[in-house]
């Protein structure tokens, strides 16, 4: 049986998808070991990306024609406002940190370099496109967070326990488990020249992912 096209750039960015897991940050959030400063830059970081992640969904409202598409597109934007985000807001009540003061954070230069390279693929693309330059976040997420969950105690962490919980989650897997789905109904049928440059963009995104967290972990500006 041949491979999907999600599956087939699953593959291409399994290198980079492989550094990820071993990344001391993600590591140090399995083992609990991770410097609570360390983790609360990423947060903030990661709060101001989740805001250009979404516009990127949005953009995908404005390239669409079909309305049912539309409405894909239109529901994860919610679902990142309304639902991802509150792990996020979760954690700021506990760290004392308001929405306000998030806003007066800077994004560091790999965050922005990051979610312009999505937006300018949104800006110039096809939802095929769209969707293949938001599927690598979500989907290494859900691995990350369903990899963290199966070592002892990462799940129960008093501290980091939530974050693993949230990634790990049926709900979250089943958000991840449409893109993948949306992404080969998109892709159904196309060349190898379209797939080329799904892969170049899926990869891209990958690397950004490892990036950040490079960036989280030594706290760049």
């Amino acid at each position: 049986m041949s491979q999907s096209v999600s599956e087939r750039l699953r593959q291409a960015a399994a290198p980079i998808w492989e550094e990820c897991l071993r990344h001391p940050f993600v590591t140090g959030i399995g083992d609990g070991s991770l410097g609570v400063e360390k983790f609360q830059y990423f947060m903030l970081q990661d709060y101001l990306y989740l805001f250009d992640y979404a516009r990127v969904f949005a953009l995908g409202v404005v390239k669409a024609r079909d309305p049912a598409l539309m409405r894909t597109f239109a529901k994860n934007v919610d679902a990142i406002l309304g639902g991802e985000m509150n792990i996020h807001r979760a954690y700021m009540q506990r760290l004392g940190i308001t929405e306000e003061q998030v806003f007066a954070v800077k994004p560091a230069l790999d965050n922005t370099s990051y979610t312009h390279y999505m937006l300018a693929v949104a800006e110039s693309g096809s939802p095929m496109e769209i969707v293949a330059s938001i599927l690598s976040c979500s989907w290494s997420y859900a691995e990350i967070g369903q990899a963290l969950a199966k070592l002892p105690g990462a799940a129960d962490h008093p501290f980091y326990g939530e974050w693993v919980r949230g990634y790990a989650s049926e709900d979250y897997a089943a958000t991840n488990q449409a893109l993948m789905d949306l992404m080969d109904e998109l892709a159904e049928g196309i060349t190898e020249a379209q797939f080329d440059r799904l892969a170049e963009i899926f990869v891209n995104c990958s690397r950004y992912e490892l990036g950040f967290w490079d960036m989280a972990w030594e706290m760049r500006p």
